[in-house]
C-alpha cells in the first residue's frame, strides 16, 4: 500500500532517537515505502473552506546527531493526504483543541490518528472516569473545603493538575502534610482548571504498568518504578524501566476498556496501571513503543500500521 503520511508533532530536530514513539513509527512508515512529511501544529491554517499546512518531506534514520533530513516546505491541502498522525505533546490547552476542531474538519476521509473528536473529548485524566469501578478512588474540583472532605476520608492523597503531562505537578500529600492550601493557591495561580485528587496507592512503589493498546487491543506493556523517595514513576523523571508481561486483571482491564477505544476511533493509547486501578488513559500523543520493543524483542509500530492499514 502506498501512502501519504504526515506526522504533526514539535520540532523533529529535538527527538530522541533512542525514545520518541513518533520516530519510530515514521521509521516504519519510510521502511512500508510511505512518502512521510513533517509539520508543526503550528503550521496549520484554515483557509475558505479548507485546512492547510505547510509540509515538508522527511526522512529518518537511527544515527545520532543526524535523524533527520527535511525537504522543502510546500503548502498543501491536508484532504489529500492519506493519514496524519497527531503527535504534538500536551499540554492540552486551547491550542491543542483548536487543532482538533480543524483536524475533524478532513477526517476521516483523511485518517487522522488519533480520532481528533475523540481526542478533544477524551483527555487523559478524563476518559478514565467513564470507567468507575477500574479507578481509585477519585475526586475531580476546585473546591478547597471538598479536597479537605476528601483527605480526611483517604489520609494519604495524590493531587495534580488535571490536563497535566509527564508527571509535571504531581504532589504527594501524607498525613500531617501542612501545604494543601498553599498548594490549592498555586495551582490556582496558574490555572481556571480543576484539580484531580486521588487516594494514594502504595503498590506504585512496585510500579506503574504503561500498556500499549492498538485498535483495543493490547500489544506490550513496560513498568517504570519510581526512584527512593519519589512517588511519581514516569521517565521524565527518573522512573526505570522494566521488563513486564500482563497480569490477569490487566487484560481483564483492557477487554472491558477496548469497545470503546474502538468505537471512538482511538487506534494509538497507552494505559497506566497501579496495581488493580486504571489511572489514566492515554490517547493524546502515548509513548512507551520503543523500551517495550527492547525488553520484548518485537516491533510495536508495525502492528500499529498494520491496524491504522485496516482502518483504509
Amino acid at each position: 500500500m502506498t501512502l501519504k503520511v504526515a506526522l504533526q508533532m514539535d520540532p523533529v530536530e529535538t527527538i530522541d532517537i533512542n525514545g520518541d514513539s513518533s520516530f519510530v513509527l515514521g521509521l516504519e512508515a519510510l521502511k512500508r515505502g510511505y512518502e512521510l512529511f513533517y509539520y508543526h501544529p503550528y503550521d496549520i491554517s484554515y483557509n475558505h473552506g479548507r485546512v492547510m499546512a505547510h509540509i515538508r518531506p522527511l526522512q529518518l534514520r537511527r544515527e545520532t546527531g543526524n535523524h533527520y533530513t527535511l525537504g522543502e516546505s510546500r503548502l498543501v491541502d491536508l484532504a489529500d493526504i492519506d493519514v496524519i498522525l497527531m503527535r504534538q505533546d500536551p499540554p492540552f490547552d486551547m491550542s491543542y483543541i483548536t487543532i482538533t476542531h480543524l483536524l475533524e474538519h478532513v477526517h476521516p476521509k483523511t485518517l487522522v490518528v488519533n480520532d481528533p473528536v475523540s481526542v478533544r473529548n477524551a483527555p487523559e485524566k478524563l476518559l478514565v472516569t467513564k470507567f468507575r469501578d477500574l479507578m481509585p478512588e477519585t475526586l475531580i474540583t476546585r473546591n478547597i473545603d471538598d479536597i479537605k472532605a476528601f483527605r480526611l476520608e483517604h489520609e494519604d492523597i495524590i493531587v495534580k493538575p488535571l490536563h497535566g503531562n509527564g508527571g509535571a505537578g504531581v504532589f504527594h500529600l501524607k498525613p500531617g502534610d501542612e501545604n494543601l492550601s498553599s498548594l490549592m493557591e498555586m495551582f490556582a495561580a496558574a490555572s481556571r482548571e480543576p484539580v484531580m485528587v486521588q487516594r494514594f496507592m502504595p503498590e506504585v512503589r512496585q510500579g506503574d504498568k504503561r500498556i500499549i493498546l492498538s485498535d483495543g487491543k493490547p500489544i506490550g506493556a513496560i513498568n517504570r518504578v519510581p526512584q527512593a523517595g519519589e512517588a511519581r514513576s514516569n521517565m521524565h523523571v527518573g522512573g526505570k524501566a522494566e521488563k513486564s508481561d500482563l497480569t490477569a486483571r490487566e487484560h481483564e482491564i483492557c477487554e472491558i476498556i477496548g469497545p470503546t477505544l474502538r468505537e471512538q476511533g482511538l487506534i494509538f493509547v497507552g494505559i497506566d496501571v497501579i496495581g488493580d486501578c486504571l489511572t489514566e488513559i492515554n490517547v493524546t500523543s502515548p509513548t512507551g513503543l520503543q523500551e517495550i520493543n527492547r525488553y520484548d524483542d518485537t516491533c510495536l509500530e508495525a502492528i500499529l500500521w498494520d491496524d491504522i492499514e485496516k482502518q483504509l
